[in-house]
């Protein structure tokens, strides 16, 4: 009867594998180095995956994954892809926390076409500087202008995003994006239809950083 239960019983499916952030799916989860080159709110944090997003530009298409831990703090995560992977954390400031952190004369610049903006970070009061100070270079200069897209709060990973009966996909904004000179940081800003803005600190690392993953059950 043994035999004849493995031939005809039902198997059982195989365990989902997970190694590596492009495959992460809602409810699994992630932990990271200890190290203390990440920031406190990354550092030996275990975050899990409480959805997927993805932008929509002209000829490509990014996920975004939405990640909370033990902290107050949301986090997101998107892959940067050129020569090597990198993992790109992402961090959102309010109004007030951009009028400390930069300049609002050099701010202001990233919106004018005609201008290259630069931002330099100011210094920091204690409080943001505890919150922020790993997350920001020192200077930026502007990379992109207006790029436009469309952000959806769907996965759309390997099919296109569905439009409505007016061809619109999802919420339209314009980003503008700055670089440090080494690469390492950037400021995304997102403007939205009605003038809703997202500014977000980005930090770059290796994909060593992610040191288990364990696949939502």
């Amino acid at each position: 009867m043994g035999f004849l239960k493995g031939l005809f019983g039902k198997k059982e499916a195989p365990k989902r594998q997970l190694d590596h952030p492009s495959h992460l799916m809602t409810g699994d989860m992630i932990s990271l180095d200890d190290s203390f080159a990440l920031p406190p709110q990354l550092r030996g944090q275990q975050l899990r995956v409480e959805s997927v997003n993805t932008y929509e530009y002209e000829r490509s298409q990014k996920a975004e994954w939405v990640l909370k831990g033990h902290g107050q703090d949301t986090i997101f995560l998107s892959l940067d892809e050129d020569d090597e992977t990198y993992l790109a954390f992402s961090i959102k400031v309010n109004r007030g926390q951009v009028e400390q952190i930069f300049d609002l004369d050099q701010f202001g610049a990233i919106f004018e076409e005609d201008e290259q903006a630069m931002l330099t970070t100011q210094d920091l009061p204690n409080e943001l500087a505890t919150q922020f100070e790993q997350w920001l270079g020192q200077q930026y200069h502007q990379v992109n202008f207006a790029q436009f897209g469309y952000f959806h709060r769907e996965d759309y990973r390997n099919k296109k995003p569905p439009q409505d009966e007016d061809g619109a996909r999802g919420d339209a904004f314009e980003s503008y994006f700055l670089l440090d000179d080494d690469e390492k940081f950037a400021v995304d800003v997102e403007v939205y239809d009605g003038g809703e803005t997202d500014v977000m600190l980005t930090l770059y690392r290796p994909l060593s950083d992610i040191r288990d993953y364990w696949p939502a059950k």
